[in-house]
């Protein structure tokens, strides 16, 4: 059920079903009594009278609403009305209407989201000429065209200050940890289009976001640029617990052709267990020894030994070296703490084996199956893999913690949830205190493996978590003092917005803008309200964090979902910025892939795109600015721009002499 005085994108008739306080009734019965669906009727005057239904059901929305704009930011109301208008008009199918006025070579409505009552009003008006007619005096639209592509633009300047260095869209990076330190990489970044640097307040500390802060002023300066820095709080982070470590164990193997045959012996490296483990070249495995033993080993000696499986292997001293001595072997082996080494010397076997000293135990993991039963856990259990006994039978299941247990008390029967990314699918079975009964319901063919500190999603749950942490209000002081604009992770209702904007008000800044994180099914399904909540600050805008939703809505909807995000906050005259894996592989590995090139060039329909880091961040950065400017000339939002193509001369050539498009 939506909450009283919500604004979900296709539920504003339940919205005013619940607001009966805030409004007559009899105005919210009228909101709800409006049709979903409209007649097929393609007469001229059908048609008008269609759209003249449309603004009039507009209109009674709007004073149904009149609290919710009252509280907006006073030069925003303008954008609160339209958005009212715009999810009014968007609860209707309108896909009978629009290819009616297509026919008619009329606006089908479908760019009408930053000003929906002009546009109505210009295809009625148009209609009633058509028929002959002339019309009563209309209202005039408070937003028309121009208005508010101003309206768009002045949040957008408010957001990410003057127009961006390459004219499309505005460049936002991720900074690495490296960016408190490296002077050069920030100026660099900057040098190459960098708009707008994001500090992640998971990550590093307060000195290092302050030098990395001080760096980017340091750069503005040099090159006269202008880059704003958003800091992303962390929010409550859903994550897996700690898992016991697995056994202490070393394995090494050769390399092998395809037929098997070995073409490289593994070298492994022996060193005092008191010393550095580090080999002074790639190893293979780090292996140490206690006591004198490895004093003994000469270049030619062999060192024998009988593996954790008791498969006897050998390995050849080829080399001394600084602090430790060289191996090689042409056998896998897995060792332990256990393993006893003996080294033979012209066939002469040592009476005093070696002994290994301690080694790091392997990182803990659970292999999880399709059917396998998992206890989600609080926070205090260390998770562990499934135990059975002597006969296969389970003992106890898997069991894994979640750092935030409070989760537990929203959580229903049958609902899913989703580990790492979604690798993993489980589904709740019961629901107790202290932890949760899960089967798992998708998993890789041979398992899949889950480790500590992996996300954990509930995407069919209503989760009543406070989107501002402990931590998030220590971090929110230094982002008041040193940021320009505060990044909300996590948000799900309108109340975590007005928390947020209480927490500023207190601590002095008020008109600090605010970026709304979409990340969750929740604040994608409860968006108008959150937009309307966002517009009481004199700026604001949106990320679209893609990989998060894309988890919780599903791969298959995330085109939809996007698309969806932008027109609402055009609607709502609010910048959005374009998130999430963005040039990931140029980025990462300095070589792009085909796709992501096309969905970065997709991005100048948002106000910002953001880039993550990755070793090859300057040169992503560089790209991304070549791929914004050439778009800027052929889309604007989702509107395409008929510049003139060249492409166009090769059926129909025109003259040097007249670029006007005249035949020759």
């Amino acid at each position: 059920m939506p909450e009283k005085n919500a604004l979900p994108v296709a539920e504003i008739s339940d919205t005013a079903r619940h607001n009966a306080a805030d409004a007559p009734a009899a105005k919210s019965t009228e909101v709800m009594r409006q049709s979903p669906s409209l007649p097929e009727c393609n007469s001229p005057s059908s048609l008008v009278r269609q759209l003249q239904g449309l603004r009039t059901r507009m209109a009674r929305v709007e004073t149904t609403y009149a609290d919710r704009i009252e509280r907006v930011w006073a030069d925003r109301k303008a954008s609160a009305r339209n958005l009212l208008q715009y999810v009014s008009l968007r609860q209707q199918d309108l896909r009978s209407l629009q290819e009616n006025l297509l026919r008619r070579g009329l606006s089908s409505l479908g760019r009408c989201e930053a000003n929906v009552h002009a546009t109505l009003n210009e295809v009625i008006h148009v209609l009633q000429q058509i028929e002959g007619q002339c019309g009563a005096a209309e209202e005039p639209a408070e937003v028309d065209f121009e208005r508010g592509r101003e309206l768009l633009d002045q949040s957008t300047r408010r957001l990410f200050g003057g127009r961006p260095s390459q004219g499309g869209a505005h460049i936002m990076v991720t900074m690495p940890s490296e960016a408190a330190h490296d002077r050069t990489l920030v100026s660099d970044l900057v040098a190459h289009g960098m708009d707008c640097m994001r500090v992640n307040c998971a990550h590093d500390d307060p000195a290092a976001w302050q030098r990395m802060i001080e760096n980017l002023r340091r750069a503005c300066r040099e090159q006269q640029r202008e880059c704003k820095v958003l800091m992303d709080l962390c929010g409550p982070k859903l994550r897996t617990g700690p898992i016991e470590a697995g056994p202490a164990v070393l394995k090494w193997r050769p390399r092998r052709d395809a037929l098997g045959r070995v073409i490289a012996p593994a070298r492994i490296w022996f060193h005092d267990e008191d010393a550095a483990a580090t080999a002074p070249l790639p190893a293979a495995a780090s292996i140490p020894v206690v006591g004198k033993w490895l004093i003994e080993l000469r270049p030619g000696d062999v060192v024998r030994l009988k593996d954790a499986r008791s498969r006897t292997r050998r390995i050849r001293i080829v080399e001394r070296g600084p602090g430790g001595t060289w191996g090689e072997s042409d056998q896998t082996a897995y060792v332990t703490p256990d393993t006893e080494l003996r080294h033979d010397r012209k066939g002469k076997s040592q009476r005093e084996p070696g002994r290994i000293g301690a080694i790091v135990p392997t990182e803990g993991y659970l292999t999880l199956r399709r059917g396998d039963p998992l206890l989600l856990c609080d926070e205090h259990t260390l998770g562990a893999p499934a135990l059975y006994d002597e006969q296969g039978q389970l003992v106890r299941p898997s069991m894994i913690g979640c750092t935030l247990p409070s989760v537990f008390r929203d959580l229903k029967r049958g609902e899913r949830v989703l580990f790492d990314d979604g690798k993993i699918t489980a589904r709740v079975d019961a629901v107790h205190a202290n932890y949760i009964e899960l089967e798992v319901i998708h998993a890789g063919p041979h398992g899949t493996r889950l480790r500590a500190d992996k996300g954990i999603n509930f995407p069919d749950t209503d989760l009543h978590l406070d989107a501002l942490t402990e931590k998030d209000l220590q971090d929110i002081a230094f982002v008041v003092e040193h940021a320009d604009m505060v990044g909300y992770s996590f948000v799900r209702r309108e109340e975590d917005v007005e928390q947020l904007q209480r927490e500023l008000a207190r601590l002095g800044n008020p008109d600090m803008p605010i970026v709304l994180k979409i990340e969750n099914r929740q604040a994608f399904e409860r968006l108008p309200s959150l937009l309307m909540a966002a517009l009481r600050s004199p700026a604001s805008g949106v990320m679209i964090a893609r990989g998060d939703l894309a988890v919780e809505l599903g791969w298959q909807r995330l085109a939809e979902v996007q698309e969806e995000i932008l027109w609402m906050c055009e609607a709502a005259h609010m910048p959005v910025v374009w998130a999430t894996q963005v040039l990931e592989s140029l980025a990462k590995t300095g070589i792009p892939s085909r796709a992501e090139i096309t969905d970065a060039a997709m991005g100048v329909r948002a106000e910002c795109v953001m880039l993550n880091k990755g070793p090859f961040i300057t040169e992503a950065v560089r790209v991304l600015s070549d791929i914004l400017r050439r778009m800027k000339d052929h889309h604007a939002k989702k509107r395409p721009i008929l510049r003139r193509l060249r492409l166009a001369d090769d059926l129909l050539p025109i003259s040097a002499e007249d670029e006007t498009g005249h035949r020759v």
